[in-house]
């Protein structure tokens, strides 16, 4: 058996040595590589046809939730909706019904981001007439009953109109807060004149 010092031992066995030195030093540094999916953004379930219903203590229905499908993504626990719509009830107020074409739901379900043709309809009562908003982007706070945007806004009522850009929701109080760049025409009533 041939013996070499250090100082004799071939180049090319040496970069070899090398060479295995640093793969080892690297391959026991590297992090242990899940393989149960949970690294992956892919979902767990995904359900068609869904509703959801929202009750309070004493079983009054707040809100229901209705998709096309809904996909739970196990990573982040956060949730895909297509062709969200979301109602809200109140026997004291008219009914308020919020729909998308995408919606996106955080991993406690108090915050939605809706997205694409988002449609606010807040009927008609006996005194006024459906009012109806439109923006390409909404994030609504479900408990809250609020509901915010920084994108464009167009608001109709009746024959009246109103835009701008940024807006802010609160379905307790009834509000319509745009926040900037506001346009819009009112139509006037007729006044009520006796003969």
């Amino acid at each position: 058996m041939k013996r070499w010092s250090s100082a004799a031992l071939p180049l090319t066995l040496l970069l070899a040595l090398a060479v295995l030195s640093f793969w080892l030093r690297y391959a026991t540094e590297l992090p242990d590589e899940r393989n149960d999916g949970k690294s992956r953004h892919d979902p767990d379930f995904i359900v068609t046809t869904a509703t959801a219903h929202k009750l309070d203590k004493s079983g009054k229905l707040l809100y229901t939730l209705v998709a096309d499908e809904i996909r739970h993504y196990p990573d982040d626990d956060t949730t895909d909706l297509t062709n969200p719509k979301l109602e809200y009830f109140d026997p004291t107020k008219p009914t308020v019904t919020i729909s998308a074409v995408r919606g996106h739901v955080s991993p406690e379900g108090e915050r939605v981001e809706l997205s694409e043709r988002v449609e606010v309809r807040r009927a008609a009562t006996d005194r006024q007439a459906e009012l109806v908003l439109e923006t390409p982007d909404l994030t609504v706070l479900t408990d809250e009953e609020q509901a915010f945007t920084k994108s464009r806004v167009v608001i109709t009522q009746g024959k009246s109109w109103v835009q701008g850009v940024g807006m802010q929701i609160d379905n307790k109080l009834q509000t319509y807060l745009l926040e900037s760049q506001v346009t819009g025409e009112i139509a006037s009533h007729p006044a009520n004149t006796k003969p």
